[in-house]
């Protein structure tokens, strides 16, 4: 892998709790524990163990994150702030908070980054 591009946005995901329910066994696949954190920039998120985040949720949080690189506010779409949303995975189990951070660098798309042949 060959990152070239310094992103505009490091994410933060935080497990915050389960709907239902105090353990991970027998309920999350993944083994996500209230605390649990994530972080990423345009990859898919990590933990400090290397492990990455359950692939169903990533699903929901990717268009977010499209969202706030395109200069979106998630307060327009329930955040608690421009840059902070809480999410429910897809099996309705665990919940997370994601957090964007600007890093203060160009945008891809604008930044003439990309140039299509």
């Amino acid at each position: 892998m060959k990152k070239w591009y310094a992103e505009e946005y490091e994410w933060t995901i935080e497990v915050t709790g389960f709907l239902r329910g105090d353990q991970t066994e027998r309920y999350c696949r993944n083994g996500e524990e209230v605390g649990d954190v994530y972080t990423c920039t345009y990859g898919c998120p990590v933990n400090e163990q290397g492990q990455g985040i359950c692939s169903k949720v990533m699903m929901l949080m990717f268009p977010i994150m499209e969202a706030v690189r395109s200069g979106g506010d998630l307060r327009n779409i329930g955040g608690s702030s421009k840059y902070c949303k809480d999410l429910v995975c897809p099996d309705g189990c665990v919940i997370f908070r994601m957090t964007a951070t600007p890093l203060g660098n160009e945008n891809f798309h604008t930044g003439s980054f990309y140039n299509p042949v």
